[in-house]
């Protein structure tokens, strides 16, 4: 059985100048990265490419994590849909020009004024997905969408939430399944097992059970072992990502060992 190719998102590195970003890329650990399009890190035509030279110098390939800050794909109001859905283009567009795997985007958010229009957001978080798929196309992007962790108001956090979008739509949108994410609603294997055709991308890193921690692989209550073995009992083949933000090189020496 073909291994889980394991990679490294450099979230670890978003509080860092950009320029320092692209400098761990000479040293990090794996061949795949995962560049995050936000904050500090946010990409632009230099900054392409600057990392198309560092990914042919260093044999590097990456996917790109489009941007979440302040991003609603299900917004109600109009002009903030559409600033949204302008910014997740361009994401795409450049993730094209790295030659990118994958782009992982998340869902949208429930707001103040969700409950006095029920259904409203999830019908816009599926227009705008449908938009976005078709951008994909036209790009040659697969994309993929992400579970999302509690407490927030994210639409689609759980295996229920996701089962009701695949049953209704046919659209060619994998899954990124966030075992932080995932922890927290304590669905990990429910998630892993459901999901096993159409889980594209895993993100790695621990937490308590209650907040989004990105720890270190280890350092939190995740039972890593029966991760990894309920992988080998779904011939999952893909990518792993470890996204922790501290214990990073332990984190993806101990992820090697887990999934050797």
């Amino acid at each position: 059985m073909t291994k889980p190719t394991i990679g490294l998102s450099m979230l670890y590195t978003l509080n860092e100048p950009f320029t320092k970003m692209a400098r761990h890329l000479a040293t990090v650990n794996t061949r795949l990265i995962e560049i995050v399009d936000d904050g500090a890190h946010a990409l632009n035509k230099t900054r392409v490419q600057a990392l198309n030279e560092a990914a042919n110098a260093y044999g590097l390939e990456c996917t790109v994590h489009a941007p979440f800050a302040d991003i609603n794909i299900a917004s109600p109001s109009k002009p903030l849909l559409n600033a949204s859905l302008k910014r997740l283009k361009q994401s795409m567009a450049y993730a094209a020009a790295l030659n990118a795997k994958l782009w992982v985007f998340h869902p949208g958010i429930k707001t103040g004024i969700s409950s006095f229009y029920p259904g409203k957001d999830w019908a816009q978080n599926l227009q705008s997905i449908r938009a976005l798929c078709k951008l994909a196309a036209d790009h040659g992007v697969k994309i993929a969408l992400e579970n999302v962790p509690e407490p927030y108001p994210f639409i689609m956090k759980s295996v229920e939430h996701f089962t009701e979008f695949y049953k209704e739509t046919n659209l060619d949108v994998d899954l990124v399944l966030d075992i932080g994410h995932a922890n927290i609603n304590k669905q990990i294997t429910l998630f892993l097992t459901a999901f096993k055709d159409k889980i594209a991308h895993i993100h790695a890193s621990d937490n308590m059970g209650e907040l989004d921690q990105h720890l270190g692989i280890g350092y939190g209550k995740i039972n890593w072992q029966q991760f990894a073995q309920t992988l080998k009992q779904i011939s999952y083949s893909k990518t792993v990502i470890v996204e922790s933000i501290e214990h990073v090189e332990e984190s993806l020496q101990t992820l090697k060992q887990l999934l050797a």
